[in-house]
């Protein structure tokens, strides 16, 4: 899928321009220049012109710097001085009908007002995610009530708000499909969902309480209404444990996967957290200890080399794997020193449970070499 970046470069090719600048010393520090300028063009702050003398900064259309152009971003109040080349109004005429990605708000009063605070939060980073990629009015926010209206700090004019239900929202727009991401979901999102009109994802945090399991209240609602819904999960590994639950990192791993083509796993990890990771690496470092019983007292022991191991697709570092070791009861030893014990001892099963059994003589014997 293309992005807002992708068209300004196609539009400004078709016009044989090989490089642009700027009047000024803005976006000299934009990680991407193509993006951060045609927003400004689509939001009708200016427009790129042709210059009689070349500009001091410039840049080729992949965002390299070059020696200066004849053709600039500026201001449209530089129409009466300069030649206009590309305008707001034609590169509005060249955007696609992206899909529409919209935050549901219908369980807002579920929430505490410091919840509300972060649903806000989360809203304005969502804008900020799809800025980047597209112009951000892809982003809805729908059942937006005058108490989110005024405390969100975003830029509300840059984004759709809309007051009634999604179900609503969606037929105006002429949507009769949408994907919602559910993490209860039977079905994990593909790259087969990406030609649908609409992502919705639940404007519902810490979903304990009261808000536990109202995503698929959503789904419901839209299919008494008669819209088409396909409930998608994002996974990690194929289990939802680990995977970011705020709002604007599940429409991250989104937009990696459709547009810049990553798996799930990479998207994933590249909006986890460490707080994430250990919530999953709680779940699989039970699945690797070996049960060893000495004098009746048990230790359940893990390998060392699995920090190694999980750190490839989890966002852990040394001390949230200490961390999660002290809090699961597990000691992590060297491979070779497992395979030291595995020799010394014996497998046994009690009470329907895998164990190796040492001696008191030979743990004294291991003791005595370490």
């Amino acid at each position: 899928m293309k992005t807002l970046a992708d068209l300004f470069r196609e539009a400004l090719m078709e016009k044989g321009i090989e490089s642009f600048g700027v009047l000024s010393k803005r976006f000299r520090k934009s990680k991407n220049k193509l993006q951060d300028v045609a927003v400004e063009i689509i939001n009708g702050k200016g427009a790129v012109f042709r210059v009689l003398e070349k500009t001091a900064v410039a840049w080729d259309l992949n965002g390299n710097h070059v020696e200066g152009s004849h053709y600039a971003y500026a201001p449209l109040c530089m129409m009466e001085k300069f030649e206009p080349v590309l305008t707001p109004e034609e590169l509005r005429s060249k955007l696609p009908e992206w899909p529409y990605f919209i935050i549901d708000l219908y369980h807002w009063d579920r929430h505490t007002q410091k919840e509300k605070g972060k649903v806000c939060l989360q809203v304005s980073q969502s804008y900020g995610l799809l800025r980047d990629y597209f112009t951000g009015r892809e982003l809805a926010v729908t059942w937006a009530n005058d108490e989110f209206k005024s405390m969100f700090h975003g830029p509300i004019e840059r984004i759709t708000t809309y007051a009634g239900p999604t179900a609503d929202f969606l037929k105006e727009k002429g949507i009769d499909e949408v994907v919602l991401l559910d993490p209860w979901a039977d079905d994990v999102l593909s790259g087969e969902d990406f030609g649908v009109g609409a992502f919705i994802i639940g404007g519902i945090v810490d979903t304990g309480g009261n808000k536990k399991k109202t995503t698929p209240k959503i789904g419901q609602e839209l299919e008494k209404a008669g819209i088409k819904v396909r409930r998608r999960k994002i996974v990690l590994k194929g289990d939802v444990v680990g995977v970011p639950d705020r709002i604007n990192r599940i429409l991250g791993i989104i937009l990696k996967m459709m547009v810049d083509g990553k798996s799930m796993d990479e998207a994933v990890y590249e909006f986890q957290e460490p707080l994430h990771a250990r919530w999953r690496l709680r779940k699989e470092l039970p699945k690797r200890a070996i049960r060893y019983k000495v004098n009746g007292k048990t230790y359940r022991v893990v390998e060392k080399e699995l920090f190694d191991e999980y750190s490839r697709w989890l966002k852990i570092r040394p001390e949230d794997f200490v961390k999660v070791l002290r809090e699961l009861d597990l000691i992590a030893l060297e491979r070779k020193r497992i395979h030291h014990l595995n020799k010394i001892s014996n497998a046994r099963i009690i009470n329907g449970k895998a164990y190796r059994v040492i001696l008191l003589k030979k743990a004294a014997m291991l003791c005595y070499n370490c």
